[in-house]
């Protein structure tokens, strides 16, 4: 499962890079004199970031091919008998085959996704009568980020963002909780964040925002 998705992610790359050539290959034919809008300021929407602040930069030389980006989130999501605090940051670069900053893009970022878990349901088994108490620890998650995307031109803009994170993902937190002056060992099940599978991390969002 694992490396047919890797076949098919670099198969839609391809795809998407031979397309995005061949129209850029017809815009170059065309005289088009609208100013390239560099900066953009916007939202995110999806996941795994939930709701992202945004910006990003079309660098002026390489032809506006090059635009760096970065995302930012922190926000609370509770589970049953789980609440979690997730920051979330990525960090990278987009390129765009249109020589003005917008159209078909490929992307390559580091995502980090940092979390406070609390878990409030513990049951600590070495006592006579079952304490119940609750019990805190982190969980830290660092990818590598291959996305393509498709952003509109204009003042107000819009895109869409789909990809996938690969890193490292533990199977269990293993953290030690203290109740009532009783300390005790857990390993506990990873929260289901959204988009979080058991090689890395669906990247899916839609996002608006302004560019001057």
């Amino acid at each position: 499962m694992k490396h047919s998705l890797k076949i098919l992610i670099i198969f839609l790359f391809a795809g998407i890079f031979v397309h995005a050539q061949q129209l850029e290959d017809l815009d170059t034919n065309r005289t088009d004199t609208t100013k390239v809008k560099r900066v953009a300021i916007g939202f995110k929407l999806g996941i795994p970031n939930l709701a992202t602040g945004s910006a990003e930069l079309i660098l002026p030389f390489l032809n506006n091919h090059f635009a760096p980006y970065v995302d930012y989130s922190k926000i609370p999501l509770n589970f049953d008998e789980i609440e979690t605090n997730i920051n979330y940051t990525e960090f990278g670069v987009n390129y765009y085959f249109s020589k003005k900053g917008n159209g078909f893009f490929i992307g390559f970022g580091k995502g980090s996704l940092s979390t406070d878990v609390t878990f409030t349901g513990l049951l600590f088994s070495n006592t006579s009568n079952n304490v119940v108490g609750s019990g805190s620890t982190k969980f830290d998650l660092d990818t590598s980020n291959f996305k393509i995307g498709l952003k509109t031109g204009g003042t107000f803009y819009f895109r869409f963002e789909l990809g996938y994170g690969v890193g490292d993902i533990p199977k269990l937190l293993n953290f030690t909780a203290t109740s009532n002056g009783i300390t005790e060992s857990f390993s506990e099940e990873i929260p289901p964040i959204p988009g979080l599978g058991t090689n890395g991390i669906l990247i899916g969002n839609i996002g608006f925002g302004v560019s001057f």
